[in-house]
């Protein structure tokens, strides 16, 4: 018989309650039941649980209780990925509540020196990958022999990468580690031989996976280059009525601010909601959401989980969420209580295989779509559409485009490249190959001359002949 828990039966300290609460959080999911009692009691634990079981509070509630905000290192998380570190600190920061520990992320890609300077002001936990973890301790901006604390999140994914021999030499030098927690979503031989090794007696916590609802709701997806996502969401958020209420996922806290700053230049109200705000600025914009006041909200996957309200009509995936159950949250913001809901995805090219691997795994029919036609009485998009040619170039940067005349009516395809070149006044390299196909000629141009070429060869006589180029996709 399923059992519900709630967050305010463990008689947590003051601080991470009031986390739990800012968040709208009450109840533990199944892998926060079954594992953080175990870790509150500074047993090793190895708990099997997928990303969005809600497996970061399973590990970071027991974390967060034994830690002080003392400047000292206490606490190391591993994760494989710079987005799977910042989405853990993130959370992490949101679930303190006023406790003031200062929690930061160490990984590859960003300013090495400015890390190092962050670090060098104190630090009490560090969630960051292997290798900058492995970089920094070599440096000696982070000394592996103070935490006493040390998690691993997503174990198969590392053994996947190839992390394993750097998770072990950061093992052998956290020398004053007393507790060790693993999460993993499956259990390779290589892992549970690797627990073995570096771990003491751990509890084996195997959850089953928890069904996802998935409201019965329309799925839509566009598929649009990133320049004219804006311009779609302007289309879906002209389209809302004075009942209706939107969120807006974004995957950074950096797309969050762009997309509100965006949004409010072309007159949206819109607020945006990220694990950089102070808890009362989050509790001030989600109280003004669920009052109806403010109609649209910009948020990560985090500062979203605190959201449940049952007016939301539309959920926009902005951004495509790198793991898959993140993609099931969001929609099932949407289609409450019977209420009819649609949530719609922009996909770039870059964007569509995730996309694919989301719809096969769980199933989903989502209908591909063009962007929706202005409503009844605007005349005008809200946000003008760009020329994006990016999303039909090749990895080299070149976009095709079919000319309708034959290879008898060229001549040679010199001569064409060299006409071309002449009308565009631009270097040879920007103009690809030529080739034939039936009574077409199919060139390759440039993406960052091919607005030009379009506007110029529609408007020149080749041989005598009248151009129609056209993109082909």
């Amino acid at each position: 018989m399923f059992t519900t828990t709630r967050f305010d039966a463990w008689n947590l300290p003051a601080n991470l309650q009031g986390g739990l609460d800012a968040a709208g959080w009450t109840f533990a999911t199944q892998v926060q039941k079954d594992t953080v009692p175990i870790a509150r009691l500074g047993r090793d634990v190895i708990g099997q649980a997928r990303t969005g079981s809600g497996k970061t509070a399973a590990f970071g509630l027991p974390i967060l209780e034994r830690c002080e905000p003392t400047g000292q290192l206490q606490a190391l998380v591993l994760a494989p990925t710079r987005e799977l570190a910042n989405q853990v600190a993130e959370e992490m920061n949101m679930l303190q509540g006023e406790t003031g520990l200062s929690i930061q992320t160490v990984y590859g890609g960003t300013d090495l020196e400015k890390q190092a300077k962050s670090l060098g002001k104190g630090v009490d936990i560090i969630v960051g990958t292997p290798g900058r973890v492995m970089d920094m301790t070599e440096r000696g901006h982070i000394d592996l022999a103070s935490p006493t604390l040390f998690c691993l999140d997503e174990a198969d994914r590392m053994l996947d990468m190839g992390f394993f021999p750097d998770i072990m030499w950061i093992v052998e030098r956290l020398t004053q580690r007393q507790q060790t927690l693993l999460f993993s979503a499956t259990f390779p031989q290589e892992i549970i031989d690797a627990a073995h090794e570096f771990m003491n007696e751990p509890e084996f916590v195997l959850t089953n996976a928890e069904q996802l609802d998935i409201p019965p709701i329309d799925l839509h997806a566009v598929r649009i280059g990133r320049a004219n996502k804006l311009w779609v969401l302007g289309r879906l958020l002209v389209r809302m009525n004075d009942e209706d209420q939107t969120i807006i996922f974004c995957n950074t806290k950096r797309m969050v601010d762009l997309a509100v700053e965006r949004l409010s230049k072309h007159k949206f109200d819109v607020a945006g909601l990220h694990g950089d705000l102070s808890q009362n600025q989050r509790e001030r914009i989600l109280g003004s959401f669920k009052e109806g006041n403010v109609r649209t909200i910009v948020a990560t996957d985090v500062a979203a989980r605190g959201i449940d309200v049952d007016g939301v009509t539309l959920v926009v995936n902005y951004d495509i969420p790198d793991d898959m159950d993140s993609f099931i949250h969001r929609i099932g913001r949407t289609g409450r209580i019977g209420r009819q809901g649609a949530a719609w995805s922009l996909v770039s090219r870059d964007d569509a295989p995730q996309l694919s691997r989301i719809m096969a795994t769980y199933g989903l029919d989502i209908v591909s779509s063009e962007a929706p036609e202005l409503p009844e009485g605007v005349e005008r998009d809200p946000v003008r559409r760009q020329d994006d040619f990016g999303e039909s170039a090749d990895v080299f940067g070149y976009v095709t485009i079919r000319l309708n005349i034959d290879q008898s009516s060229v001549g040679s395809s010199r001569k064409l490249a060299d006409w071309v070149q002449g009308h565009l006044r631009c270097d040879e390299l920007a103009i690809g190959e030529i080739r034939y196909v039936d009574d077409s000629t199919l060139m390759s141009i440039h993406k960052s001359k091919i607005g030009t070429a379009m506007k110029a060869l529609a408007q020149k006589a080749y041989e005598g002949r009248q151009l129609e180029p056209a993109i082909v996709e």
